[in-house]
């Protein structure tokens, strides 16, 4: 499945600002960053658990916010992508 995860996370305290590190170390595992607060990821049912369980486990819902968005591949083939950053995808071959 292919998810666009996208979050807000409260960075006003210390403890804020290392949760969006941890939340962008998580979702770097598992996706492509494709703005400051928006991965794209490809999971299978066992790895979206794991992601989610993840991701909840480190926010603090009274001050942030985490949002998942499930996209099908036509609803994919329709994102357009406009600047400065290249496109990537999550499913793509990744050459190192």
């Amino acid at each position: 499945m292919f998810i666009l995860i996208t979050y807000d996370v409260n960075t006003e305290d210390a403890a804020g600002r290392k949760r969006l590190r941890r939340i962008a170390k998580i979702c770097v595992n598992y996706g492509i960053r494709v703005q400051n607060s928006v991965f794209e990821c490809q999971a299978d049912a066992a790895q979206w658990r794991m992601l989610k369980a993840k991701l909840l486990g480190e926010i603090e819902p009274e001050k942030d916010s985490l949002r998942f968005y499930f996209l099908n591949d036509s609803q994919r083939a329709k994102a357009e992508h406009h600047g400065a950053k290249e496109t990537l995808t999550a499913d793509a071959p990744l050459v190192l």
